[in-house]
């Protein structure tokens, strides 16, 4: 089977009803469906993973609205082609016709001059602005852009909806459709996608493909058979670069592990593959305070530090402060404590509900309020010796559980020893 046009391309849908997932927002009175129904859309950036939908999306907004449609790549594309396009959309505006939409793929690659000059557009209406990004636009967009857009965020697909792109695809693709194709086992199919349907099509077109060479007859895809065949083809499978989450992920589970060896080897993969320094600064601030913690404080820190610096000193200087700070926190002491205890009071708070403030602790900022109890009885900690005074400082149905426990490392021992003296052994290993 020698095709041109790829399945992903065959298959992407040509309107909302075709459009698998993100029901939050174009399902059924969805708040971005009837923005596009009522035909009065805003400049909006769509914020999510590789492979949920991003550009379909704003080719069916454009399609929908009959609205003139540019495209740009962050990537390929500078300020100059910005004020072309701008340009063009211009020239395409007539009477009481729809305002041309500019789709900018992978927006957060636009630097400040960049996004300066889509502002006067975006702000006057000569265009409608749509922007895809896999990274949060609060970092990458600056605020002028940001507040005139509005943002929706997009989820990773779900496994019922992964199936369903697998079954649409050998169904209605006029290419697999003609082939007797049987999917008994799904579990390698979506383990290797990742929730990314772009990478699901690609997995999907060459194992029929690398089975077809084998057999004219029918072709059973199992868990077994996936596997194999990308093992053997991982080149042909990722020939688009989509290794990048792997290759986040094993550097940050590297750092986590403890192996600077390994932490550096990835860096480098991700340095020579043209990855967005700030993207890896990031990921290591999030990493110092959910792996290191309370274990070294100072974890934290040196990657706010090594976050600012990469912003100031751009490449290729950069690598060396990120090997620094890499190297850093793969050799430091490791806890995820402050992790787990956030983790844990957030499930407290939603299994146990809105539970009330002791009264002894409400701010009474009024003489109503003290008349009825606010702040009555409150043990002002500095007026006591060591400046500590035992207390309660929980809603009365929860004053007993812990949700933060220290953990086994020098400086969370030292914590642990304080604690039990403060109060009397409430805290144990």
């Amino acid at each position: 089977m020698v095709i041109n046009k790829p399945l992903a391309d065959r298959m992407r849908p040509k309107n909302l009803d075709e459009y698998i997932g993100q029901k939050h927002l174009v399902g059924e009175n969805a708040i971005l469906r009837k923005a596009i129904e009522s035909g009065n859309i805003p400049s909006f950036i769509l914020w999510g993973p590789p492979g949920v939908g991003k550009t379909t999306l704003a080719t069916i907004i454009a399609n929908q609205q009959n609205r003139p449609f540019f495209t740009l790549s962050a990537v390929h594309s500078g300020v100059k082609d910005v004020r072309e396009t701008i340009e063009k959309a211009k020239k395409q505006q007539f009477f009481d016709s729809p305002n041309p939409i500019l789709f900018i793929d992978e927006i957060h690659r636009f630097n400040k001059t960049q996004q300066d000059s889509l502002l006067g557009a975006v702000e006057q209406g000569t265009i409608i602005l749509i922007g895809a990004t896999t990274e949060n636009p609060s970092f990458e967009v600056i605020s002028p852009l940001l507040s005139r857009s509005q943002v929706y965020i997009l989820k990773h697909l779900e496994k019922e909806e992964l199936i369903e792109i697998l079954n649409r695809a050998i169904k209605e693709d006029r290419y697999l459709k003609e082939i007797d194709i049987d999917i008994p086992e799904y579990e390698a199919l979506l383990r290797f996608s990742g929730g990314d349907a772009r990478k699901l099509y690609n997995i999907l077109e060459l194992v029929v493909n690398t089975e077809m060479a084998k057999s004219d007859g029918k072709i059973v895809i199992t868990n077994n058979i996936v596997v194999d065949i990308l093992q053997e083809n991982m080149a042909t499978y990722d020939k688009n670069g989509e290794q990048h989450y792997d290759i986040i992920s094993a550097f940050i589970k590297s750092i986590r592990g403890s192996d600077p060896n390994a932490a550096v080897y990835w860096l480098a993969r991700m340095i020579e593959g043209g990855e967005d320094p700030k993207f890896i600064a990031r990921r290591l601030l999030i990493l110092a305070s959910e792996d290191i913690g309370l274990a070294n404080p100072n974890a934290l820190l040196l990657a706010n530090n090594c976050f600012d610096a990469v912003n100031k000193i751009g490449w290729p200087e950069s690598r060396i402060i990120l090997s620094q700070a890499t190297i850093y926190l793969a050799t430091s002491a490791k806890s995820n404590s402050a992790y787990q205890a956030i983790k844990d009071a957030q499930y407290l708070v939603r299994k146990t509900g809105d539970l009330s403030v002791p009264l002894h602790i409400r701010n009474a900022p009024t003489k109503l309020m003290k008349d009825i109890g606010y702040g009555k009885d409150y043990k002002y900690a500095h007026s006591y010796e060591g400046n500590f005074v035992q207390d309660n400082f929980l809603p009365e149905n929860i004053k007993n559980d812990i949700l933060y426990t220290p953990q086994k490392n020098p400086k969370e021992t030292e914590i642990l020893k304080r604690l039990q003296i403060q109060w009397n052994g409430k805290y144990k290993y």
